[in-house]
């Protein structure tokens, strides 16, 4: 072999030497790529069925929905779910429901719920009812959110669309909330269930709102 094809020879070898390295490398990052994105999906995975796990229930209450440490919202409440509502610390119950409704049982609730030693606010609400009776009761609903000593309370209605609208107009109103924003919250998608309790809500409140801009 020529001197000149020894030196062919050693660059080829070379040459064969940094593509087979640089091969492994990038079959190393790779791998760890490979690694770091399966981490990330398992951990979020975890993360979700954790946080599905950990949503607050409330047995006796429809549609319980925990919204922040002072404000629970749900639909009708059993009599026997009350004393749950006393062991989880709640201090008042604010039921929306006319007396007129059916098996809205409000003077029941209303000395079931004092016996268990909380304080019971009957503020009876409906969309369906003319604009200016409805509007009157949102006047007493801010005022006793705004009662420290009635917090964490429970708000609650037959499905639980009335404390919910009442909850957006009191994010507008009160708190600087746009309505977009407060109507996309998730504590509020109840309102885009598609009936016919949801759209009068959402009527009631955009009319509220507008009669009431900041």
């Amino acid at each position: 072999m020529s001197q000149t094809e020894s030196q062919q020879a050693t660059i080829e070898l070379r040459r064969a030497k940094y593509q087979r390295a640089h091969a492994e490398h990038a079959a190393v990052i790779l791998l760890v790529a490979v690694f770091v994105i399966v981490a990330v999906t398992a951990a979020g995975g975890l993360q979700a069925a954790s946080q599905a796990a950990g949503k607050e229930t409330l047995p006796g209450v429809v549609n319980y929905t925990r919204v922040d440490a002072n404000v629970a919202v749900g639909g009708a409440l059993s009599l026997e779910a009350i004393p749950e509502l006393k062991r989880r610390g709640f201090k008042a119950v604010i039921n929306l429901r006319r007396p007129t409704e059916p098996n809205a049982n409000v003077e029941a609730e209303g000395e079931a719920v004092r016996a268990a030693g909380l304080k019971y606010i009957n503020l009876p609400f409906s969309a369906a009812e003319p604009y200016d009776v409805a509007a009157g009761q949102v006047a007493p609903f801010l005022k006793a959110l705004a009662e420290p000593s009635n917090l964490p309370v429970l708000i609650h209605s037959a499905q639980s669309h009335r404390p919910v609208g009442m909850l957006v107009i009191k994010r507008v109103v009160v708190e600087g909330w746009s309505l977009d924003k407060a109507f996309a919250a998730d504590d509020a998608q109840v309102l885009s269930d598609g009936s016919a309790g949801a759209k009068g809500i959402q009527q009631f409140v955009r009319s509220y709102i507008t009669a009431h801009p900041r």
